[in-house]
């Protein structure tokens, strides 16, 4: 089964929208799209009468940008439910509650971001290992949510550049890239120009794409001259 995103562009590069039952990963830089795509997601499940539960890692959560989205964004906050960890060892126990949680009318699960505590978490210790393996921990965890609730996860994630090869990486490489079973790459160009990229799907050519604009009420597609 899919969901709608809200965006009828989103939904055409795939084929319906997202996967139930799996994990979904948008990565790119900061301001790139990642958030506002969350957030029409999250407007169209409330609007198919589902409840959200919305883990919001570096408060990328604006009400504000919800209020121009959507008229209704009283409804929206009324049916989500937000977890706000601020350690990477809250953020576990977040992902704990999820199995009591889910027993709710739950139609998505947003995690926004994976990576911005566990970059904090790399930053106070050099036991590199014991970190990766707690966000191993993690992602089964969720997996195994998505599996049993039959519920998409939305994951967003953020990149670095790799001075050895100079190429733009995902946060959490092998983890993150064999722990969703589709990721979508947002890329910036100038004057606010984005590229939604589809690199792993199950049943969508890699490298599928459009390009988008963000506008005062969600996106719109831009054709390069």
């Amino acid at each position: 089964m899919k969901i709608s995103s809200g965006s009828v562009l989103i939904d055409n590069l795939l084929d319906g929208g997202f996967e139930t039952g799996i994990i979904t990963t948008i990565y790119g830089p900061a301001g790139s799209g990642k958030t506002n795509i969350c957030l029409l997601t999250s407007i169209r499940s409330v609007f198919d009468n589902k409840k959200i539960i919305y883990v919001d890692t570096d408060s990328s959560f604006s009400v504000e940008r919800l209020k121009q989205l959507t008229k209704d964004y009283e409804k929206i906050l009324d049916k989500t439910i937000f977890l706000k960890p601020i350690s990477f060892d809250e953020q576990k126990k977040c992902f704990d509650k999820l199995r009591d949680l889910t027993k709710e009318n739950i139609g998505l699960i947003i995690i926004d971001s994976i990576s911005m505590l566990y970059r904090l978490e790399l930053g106070k210790t050099n036991d590199v290992y014991d970190v990766n393996k707690e966000l191993g921990l993690q992602l089964s965890y969720l997996n195994e949510v998505a599996r049993k609730k039959d519920i998409p996860i939305l994951i967003t994630n953020q990149v670095y550049t790799d001075f050895q090869d100079n190429h733009i990486k995902m946060v959490g490489g092998d983890l993150l890239k064999y722990g969703s079973k589709c990721l979508i790459e947002l890329k910036k160009f100038g004057k606010g120009v984005r590229q939604c990229i589809v690199k792993k799907h199950r049943s969508i050519e890699e490298d599928k794409s459009f390009f988008f604009k963000i506008i005062e009420n969600g996106i719109e597609k831009f054709t390069p001259p």
